[in-house]
């Protein structure tokens, strides 16, 4: 061991999203990206649900629908949708949303992502949920979709459907949606570092790493 060697900081960071966001998946790969040029710190992601749609129906709603109810109609939603296709595919995501037949609830996926984490599999299974729905246009709130995605990530399908089919875990997706919420976060993605430091939004990765750098030194420091 290098007795000189500085010492190097452990982050824990909280990564407030919804799977149902694009923004989240564009914000979340640049943390990633930011994170992989940042040797000198250790992280531990923690994935915290926040639900942009709390009132969305168990089953989702045809995309459709939603694209009214949430922008007031297609042609808003179009221009929306090219600004987040071109930006994301700077990042290497392929956002298709012209695949997107329905629009999910979300809060059995995040439930899924709280069971993965119990398995060291949560990190690897929310990348793959959000391509699932981004790119190959799957609805995430579908049961054998979510089983089928988890297995891609090593889990066992069977036991994800039993586990889908209890109540488990539900609580504890509300509750952390009304925490965030009484944290005063209203938008995702919201990214805290050791519980003190926080920004909010799909930001460029210089940004992202500045708040690294002022959150490694306070945990050097502390």
């Amino acid at each position: 061991m290098n007795v000189l060697a500085p010492p190097k900081a452990r982050l824990k960071i909280e990564i407030v999203h919804d799977l149902v966001c694009p923004w989240c998946y564009l914000g979340i790969r640049r943390l990633l990206r930011t994170l992989r040029r940042r040797p000198d710190i250790g992280f531990e992601l923690i994935w915290r649900p926040f639900l942009l749609n709390p009132d969305m129906p168990r089953l989702g709603m045809a995309r459709p629908d939603y694209v009214v109810r949430k922008f007031g109609g297609e042609d808003r939603a179009r221009r929306l949708y090219a600004t987040i296709t071109d930006v994301g595919r700077q990042e290497g995501l392929h956002f298709r949303f012209d695949r997107i037949r329905r629009t999910p609830s979300s809060i059995d996926a995040h439930r899924l992502v709280r069971h993965a984490a119990f398995y060291g599999l949560a990190d690897r299974l929310v990348e793959a949920l959000f391509a699932a729905h981004f790119t190959d246009g799957y609805d995430i709130g579908d049961h054998a979709i979510l089983a089928a995605v988890a297995a891609s990530c090593g889990m066992d399908p069977m036991a994800v459907r039993r586990f889908l089919a209890s109540d488990e875990e539900i609580e504890a997706v509300h509750a952390d949606n009304l925490r965030a919420h009484r944290l005063g976060i209203n938008g995702v993605p919201c990214f805290v570092v050791d519980g003190m430091h926080a920004i909010a939004g799909a930001q460029e990765p210089e940004v992202i790493e500045r708040l690294l750098d002022i959150a490694t030194i306070d945990a050097i420091r502390f």
